[in-house]
């Protein structure tokens, strides 16, 4: 099963598209999203989004700041900048 991502900056859509995996720092600490993870939201501190695409490549974003919400397989990042 895949999530559904989108990563969003006030300025664009910056990524959007299905996932296996995506990893981001929250103000808690380190984490790892799989399909079926359990429904959440968090603060993100600047630094690393990775997303891990359905074809098995990485692509990665510096984000300064905004909020990462799971729920029912999709993930929604919204991010001050993102580079």
């Amino acid at each position: 099963m895949t999530l559904k991502v989108e990563l969003v900056s006030p300025a664009e859509r910056v990524w959007s598209g299905e996932a296996t995996f995506v990893s981001a720092r929250t103000v808690e600490g380190d984490l790892g999203i799989l399909s079926d993870h359990a429904p959440l939201f968090g603060v993100l501190v600047d630094g690393a989004v990775n997303i891990k695409g359905v074809d098995g490549s990485t692509t990665s974003f510096n984000v300064s700041g905004g909020f990462l919400s799971v729920s029912n397989n999709r993930v929604s990042i919204l991010t001050e900048t993102v580079n």
